[in-house]
């Protein structure tokens, strides 16, 4: 045997002439150390550990337990990107090929720096090196039609009948794949003439506690019902509620999670500085702002940081509450006293990456034992696989029907019919709908349905 010397050096992770080319990160990574304005230390994190190659338990990391391959799991992707951004792999291979199928199977499910020992945060890197490949490649036609949902949402609602004939007439979904890379095999969510207009003026009691609550593009724009539903809650509980509005302009606000998904942070920024200062009268006021779907709300206690780091992003960061949070807290200080019909019923919760990766599940479960005869199990799944439009891709379609598969879509399967399911996610209901054939909700409807009012009582959805 040859082996190696010892104490060859240039064997060792930092040989010598071990370098950080110049790079000027979209992001601000200036809480890590390290050239590249922090992201060399924040890639760094990464020791090699392996905890993200677990198979069970926990969320980390979704793509691997899909694949079992070392590329497509946090350790391979950070090492890919240290090596990337000491030139290892050649010049500007941040925006290569290469660097972006490393990404591709990534679903910013948020799980590493929750789980990971060291807090790699695969998410935010994904962003960087999304945004790295489109400024020299630019965005796709597909990257924008994501990326600008909450701009033409108005007008796809009135063109709903017209725009939904894609998943009714299969030649219409194979044209989607082709021109678009849609999966045909993926319906998508339902457009719809109702969609929720914010109204003029606060609702409830005008000296009511105050509260935000924050109208997401996607249930505004495909499921009314749920913000309808926080609405009805949070009124009959004594609360004024506003829905934020921009101070100029018709345009709703939006937090900039569909252009983030793409890369496209500079239009991402721009939008959340939007909301941001139609906030800002409302958060100097102390009052917060309860948001309903994960992936938007949780934007302001994460990605607000990195894109506008100053005050106003951290008063933001600390007023941000999901919904089942906001309820859990007031209700453990006396304020939230709704009266609830008791029900007989079981139901199945799956909690969002995002809700795990921040540790609000235990506020969902909490909030939801608030409801007398209310029966919940939780499912113990990775990612759902759906992942904004992850699930959508034709490239990655069937990766996130694998993930599906792994824990979720079994467990819904085998839940009887008259099994309530509850998912806050937009994409975990949808990836339920597509892979189960089955409805699920958030928790905001079943608080409503439950309200001792009147309201009609909650039955589990028709399979």
């Amino acid at each position: 045997m040859r082996a190696p010397r010892f104490d060859d050096r240039s064997l060792l992770r930092y040989a010598p002439g071990y370098v950080i080319r110049e790079f000027r990160p979209a992001l601000d990574w200036s809480d890590y150390p390290g050239e590249a304005g922090g992201l060399q230390g924040a890639v760094e994190m990464c020791n090699n550990n392996g905890a993200c190659r677990a198979l069970a338990g926990g969320v980390m990391c979704p793509s691997y337990r899909a694949t079992r391959d070392e590329q497509h799991v946090t350790r391979g992707r950070a090492n890919s990107l240290r090596l990337a951004l000491s030139g290892q792999l050649g010049p500007d291979a941040l925006a290569s090929d290469a660097m972006a199928d490393t990404m591709r199977l990534c679903v910013s499910c948020k799980a590493c720096r929750r789980e990971c020992p060291a807090s790699v945060d695969m998410a935010r890197m994904k962003m960087e090196v999304q945004a790295a490949r489109a400024a020299k490649h630019g965005f796709s036609l597909r990257d924008r039609l994501v990326g600008f949902l909450p701009r033409y949402a108005a007008i796809g609602g009135r063109l709903a009948p017209l725009l939904n004939l894609r998943d009714r007439l299969p030649p219409l979904a194979r044209l989607s794949e082709r021109l678009l890379g849609l999966s045909a095999r993926r319906t998508l969510p339902v457009w719809r003439r109702d969609r929720f207009r914010p109204p003029q003026n606060a609702s409830g009691p005008e000296g009511g506690p105050e509260v935000v609550l924050w109208a997401d593009t996607f249930n505004a724009t495909f499921e009314r019902e749920t913000i309808d539903a926080a609405l009805v809650t949070l009124v009959s509980a004594g609360y004024r509620v506003h829905i934020a509005r921009a101070a100029t302009g018709s345009r709703p606000l939006c937090c900039g999670r569909t252009f983030l998904s793409t890369g496209d942070v500079a239009r991402g920024r721009a939008e959340l500085s939007r909301s941001l200062a139609a906030l800002a009268p409302f958060l100097r006021r102390g009052v917060p702002v309860v948001g309903l779907e994960p992936s938007c709300l949780l934007s302001f206690r994460d990605e607000a940081l990195a894109l506008l780091p100053g005050e106003d992003s951290r008063r933001l960061a600390a007023a941000a509450f999901l919904f089942e949070e906001f309820i859990v807290a007031e209700a453990r200080a006396g304020r939230f006293l709704p009266r609830f019909a008791p029900v007989t019923l079981n139901a199945l919760l799956h909690g969002h990456c995002h809700q795990k990766a921040f540790g609000a599940m235990a506020s969902v479960q909490a909030a939801l034992r608030l409801i007398p005869g209310l029966t919940v199990e939780t499912i113990e799944a990775s990612c759902c696989g759906m992942a904004g439009a992850f699930g959508y891709q034709a490239e990655t379609a069937a990766v996130s029907r694998a993930m599906g598969e792994l824990s979720l879509l079994p467990a819904v399967r085998a839940a009887s019919p008259d099994t309530l399911l509850i998912a806050d996610g937009t994409s975990c209901r949808h990836q339920i709908r597509d892979g189960a054939q089955r409805e699920a909700v958030h928790v905001a409807r079943i608080f409503a349905a439950c309200l001792a009012d009147g309201a009609p009582a909650m039955a589990a959805p028709s399979p």
